[in-house]
């Protein structure tokens, strides 16, 4: 088998970042001679995370479509000229076979210099409602694929998002006690793990501490991921403190948490929302109040499945967990039910189905 060389381009956030690793992972397994490295800018999490993950990193700079009608517009044409010129001269540099876009900033240079240059682009679109960069990308793309199953992309195929195997191939029943063990909680108790990411959600860490005595009369345990700096504390000012209650501010390896849980209360970020339903765990998701409703897009199918509840973050109090909470640690079947529903809608090989599609545009067939 010839080898190809695969650029991928994204960065910014975890959300661009996780699925570009992944799939850059899932080529190294399904054809080690690949080439590979990446394009971000210098103002993400790409420049820790991509070299943490081995790769090599090459920069173009950020050229942010103007939203409002400021000066930037003026100076916007020559600076995605000089970031198209730029990335232009790296894929060239690189000899790329093949581009891989995930989204993020960074992502449109690159994929018109691709265009110029006759280099087939494979996109992947994490959110049920796809960013410009990959909208704009989408109309030249070999191959795109999507997160979720009814994202407006025209031509797109549903894959699944592409995570860490580490998550995709948990087996959640073989390895709870352990998990719960190496989290420091009880091995036999039904846990509820509440996380608002990495930066936490005070309404949701505000309603979940309202509602403590209730969770934990249910002879269930919580294990709290507050977030960076939100440590939740009591009357006096000190950390919140109850036997069964467990507070951490940041969790490394979500994996642990997916063991541990029988049902995670989460914002519906698109890797969550993936990761939940790939793992088959019953969740109930509080979608971020701000941006453009895209969260609450990402779990609409898994809500309508079955397998999650959803609520809106102004309705998430003690009251409405005591409705819609309790009931479920109180009767394991639903939560049974609602694992059915979830695992049903998981897909744990998006990395490689991305990784394919790629190599088949640099004209690589890989045996199945």
């Amino acid at each position: 088998m010839s080898a190809a060389t695969v650029v991928l381009a994204g960065g910014g956030t975890a959300g661009h970042i996780s699925p570009m690793l992944a799939i850059a992972e899932a080529l190294k397994r399904l054809a080690p001679q690949t080439q590979e490295s990446m394009i971000g800018t210098t103002s993400g999490l790409e420049t820790r995370l991509v070299p943490e993950a081995g790769y090599e990193l090459d920069y173009i700079d950020k050229v942010p479509l103007p939203r409002r009608p400021t000066r930037d517009i003026f100076r916007f044409p020559a600076r995605f000229k000089q970031a198209t010129a730029d990335a232009e001269t790296i894929l060239k540099n690189r000899g790329a076979d093949v581009v891989v876009g995930v989204g993020g900033y960074v992502c449109p240079p690159v994929y018109r210099a691709a265009k110029k240059l006759g280099i087939p682009v494979v996109i992947h679109e994490a959110n049920a409602r796809p960013g410009i960069a990959n909208r704009l990308g989408a109309r030249s793309a070999a191959f795109i694929g999507t997160a979720f199953e009814n994202t407006p992309l025209k031509k797109s195929q549903w894959v699944g998002m592409p995570m860490s195997r580490q998550i995709s191939q948990l087996d959640r029943d073989a390895t709870r006690e352990e998990a719960r063990r190496e989290l420091g909680i009880d091995p036999e108790k039904p846990t509820v793990v509440v996380t608002g990411g990495s930066s936490g959600a005070l309404n949701l860490n505000k309603a979940i501490a309202s509602a403590l005595p209730d969770i934990l009369e249910t002879g269930a345990q919580l294990l709290h991921l507050t977030g960076e700096g939100k440590t939740v504390t009591d009357e006096d000012g000190q950390p919140l403190q109850a036997s069964d209650y467990h507070q951490r501010e940041y969790l490394n390896g979500m994996h642990l948490a997916y063991a541990a849980a029988d049902l995670i209360v989460a914002r519906a970020g698109a890797a969550t929302v993936s990761e939940v339903a790939a793992v088959g765990l019953p969740a109930v998701f509080v979608p971020l109040p701000i941006g453009n409703g895209e969260q609450e897009l990402n779990a609409r199918g898994l809500v309508d499945a079955g397998g999650a509840l959803m609520v809106k973050d102004e309705h998430f109090t003690r009251p409405w967990i005591q409705r819609n909470i309790l009931p479920l640690l109180e009767d394991p079947r639903l939560l049974q039910t609602m694992q059915q529903h979830s695992a049903e809608r998981g897909i744990t090989d998006a990395d490689e189905r991305m990784a394919r599609a790629a190599l088949q545009a640099a004209g690589i067939e890989v045996a199945e």
